[in-house]
């Protein structure tokens, strides 16, 4: 067997999984955190301010970075979703119902600092925009596939079920992306391209970069902790935890 294929199933084996995220969960967090506090860092002391919008503008680099996960998140929990339903992966099912406070934590960051930044720009909190509007409904969305998963006592059906929310949510991504596209709105359009040419000053991208990567870093990190923790919850009982718990409280 190809050694990446045997690496995969042995990822799906619950005693393996809980060996591996309790390794690299930390590295996410430790590295993620790094990044961010040098993306910070670089925000607030060296970009110069906008000449538009003065230092209000510094609040797209938590803004941006948060807005992007939010989706992305969505995104690979659909997927996880996916996989789950097709292939009946346990682990699959943990991972995209783990995928779902995060996404919506980072979605509520999103919309926090989306309000802040609009008061000095658009004079209001809050204005019923479309990109604005459909961003909440992702919350929503989130929302509802974190109250099904827990409302049903059964955690594989409840998986399944939040994990087709999940499914059937992702059709909202392409209109959170393009609405400032298709409708008239306040949101300013696209500015700033990874890849490309971007609007956006040179000098002003390095901080940005950096809070990209340190968002996606404490992503894995928190990721592999909560499905960890789930992983234990429904293995509770087995003799490989028993063991890990006496080894626990022998140290």
């Amino acid at each position: 067997m190809n050694p990446l294929v045997r690496w995969f199933h042995q990822l799906g084996s619950p005693p393996y999984f809980d060996r591996f995220a309790a390794r690299w969960a930390p590295w996410g967090y430790g590295l993620g955190l790094l990044a961010m506090a040098v993306g910070l860092y670089g925000a607030l002391f060296q970009v110069p301010a906008d000449y538009q919008q003065g230092d209000s503008f510094r609040i797209l680099y938590i803004h941006v970075p948060s807005a992007w996960m939010s989706m992305a998140v969505f995104a690979l929990m659909a997927l996880y979703a996916a996989i789950a339903l097709i292939w009946r992966i346990k682990l699959c099912e943990i991972l995209a119902m783990a995928c779902a406070p995060i996404g919506a934590a980072f979605t509520v960051i999103t919309l926090a600092t989306g309000s802040i930044w609009g008061k000095p720009m658009w004079g209001t909190w809050w204005d019923w925009d479309p990109r604005l509007t459909t961003e909440l409904i992702l919350l929503f969305l989130y929302l509802g596939v974190i109250g099904l998963y827990h409302a049903i006592d059964d955690r594989r059906a409840a998986a399944r079920a939040a994990g087709l929310l999940a499914i059937v949510g992702v059709a909202l991504l392409p209109v959170i992306r393009y609405s400032v596209v298709w409708w008239n709105s306040l949101h300013q359009g696209q500015t700033i391209r990874l890849l490309g040419e971007s609007s956006m000053d040179a000098s002003m991208l390095p901080p940005l970069i950096w809070m990209i990567v340190g968002t996606k870093l404490w992503f894995l990190g928190a990721l592999l902790d909560r499905a960890r923790a789930d992983n234990l919850r429904r293995e509770a009982g087995k003799a490989w935890v028993a063991e890990l718990a006496r080894r626990g409280a022998r140290a």
